[in-house]
């Protein structure tokens, strides 16, 4: 379980940790928000196009070995942003962080699966909320550690390769069991229509997830808010998103109605966001808090889907990576469109209307996603 909290907390703060800084980062290194979003949109799309690579490693390096390898490859691409004066190398190091969680995330849900069988709504619940802590750390320390380090972004982003070293030492010293070799030559399920069902579903929470972590903070500033103030309101998304995260699977596995509670989250998120793009100065802590409840809320529900949904480690693993692989490959637009939108448009009113679209989309979706047997 400790392997696995450890591991979980590093699926995030490599991409979070921009948001604080972001506007900084780009007035000093002269990037046009629609390049500098590639810090954030990168990683989502290698989270994607990679996913499907880690049954493949597992088979052949096994779960357990192919694991701390993605974390050694996390933690040294966060010790290279110290360079990230350089943008070329700034958003190189994105790319690598995003390549060690493409493969990690699948196979942590196989893990699961193989040594948490009888308990899987708890242990999944601890790891959607180590998941949601890595995340919410990485917006909520990475400004102040910056000022701590004499005011040096680099400092500040590089800090988080040292809980990514530590889960390594776990990690290396965990026994390596080899996968099953009838296993060996399935392929992902990309002729089910289900699993597409809960792939596109996933598409849609990551992409508001993520165009929210680039652009939340900039669309308060916008309106009014001084940087202290927005940064505030986003930390509240942040932090909220941790009870929720911890709490909505195992809700779902006592209440047996995974896709009602994911269809809620979805109307909720959708009020939210309409307010964010016409009202965004009614309530902002309460409204982002709101959001930050919902979205982390589908996320967790989204997340620990394919463990329901098959039978095997392996076979969580290849599910959860196409998942992520259509998911995020779809996701990783939203930071980029979004960013492009304001530039053409002036303001962030029109990409937040779109966002609040898909959210309703989501949620419509989400009733599609009956479960298969009570329980589920």
């Amino acid at each position: 379980m400790l392997a696995l909290v450890l591991a979980a907390i590093n699926l995030r703060p490599g991409i979070t940790s921009f948001a604080p800084l972001i506007e900084r980062i780009a007035e000093e290194l002269s990037l046009s928000r629609g390049l500098i979003s590639l810090t954030t949109a990168l990683p989502v799309l290698l989270m994607g196009l990679l996913a499907p690579l880690a049954p493949r490693l597992a088979v052949r390096f096994g779960l357990e070995r192919s694991i701390a390898l993605c974390l050694g490859l996390i933690g040294v691409a966060l010790l290279l942003r110290l360079f990230g004066h350089n943008a070329v190398l700034l958003i190189a190091t994105a790319g690598l962080v995003g390549a060690g969680i493409a493969v990690a995330g699948p196979l942590l849900s196989g893990f699961i699966k193989r040594y948490f069988l009888e308990r899987m709504g708890q242990t999944a619940a601890w790891y959607s909320l180590s998941m949601a802590v890595g995340g919410t750390l990485g917006v909520v320390v990475t400004a102040p550690a910056t000022e701590v380090m004499g005011q040096d972004w680099t400092r500040g982003l590089a800090l988080w390769a040292l809980p990514a070293l530590a889960a390594l030492l776990i990690w290396s010293r965990l026994p390596n069991q080899p996968e099953a070799a009838s296993e060996s030559r399935a392929g992902l399920p990309w002729k089910e229509p289900r699993a597409w069902l809960l792939s596109i579903y996933f598409a849609l929470q990551a992409g508001l997830f993520y165009a929210l972590a680039t652009w939340l903070v900039a669309r308060y500033h916008e309106v009014g808010y001084s940087l202290l103030q927005s940064n505030a309101f986003f930390s509240g998304f942040m932090l909220i998103g941790l009870p929720s995260a911890f709490a909505m699977p195992w809700l779902a596995q006592r209440l047996g109605n995974r896709h009602r509670i994911m269809a809620g989250c979805g109307v909720l998120a959708t009020l939210c966001l309409a307010l964010i793009a016409l009202a965004p100065n009614w309530q902002p802590l309460v409204i982002c808090m709101l959001l930050g409840i919902a979205l982390n809320g589908t996320f967790s529900l989204a997340l620990i889907s394919p463990m329901y949904e098959a039978s095997t480690p392996l076979a969580v693993s290849r599910l959860t990576a196409m998942m992520l692989c259509t998911g995020y490959s779809l996701a990783c637009l939203t930071p980029v469109l979004a960013g492009l939108g304001r530039d053409l448009a002036g303001d962030y009113r029109v990409p937040f209307l779109v966002l609040t679209g898909m959210a309703a989309c989501m949620s419509l979706l989400a009733m599609r996603l009956r479960p298969r047997h009570v329980g589920g």
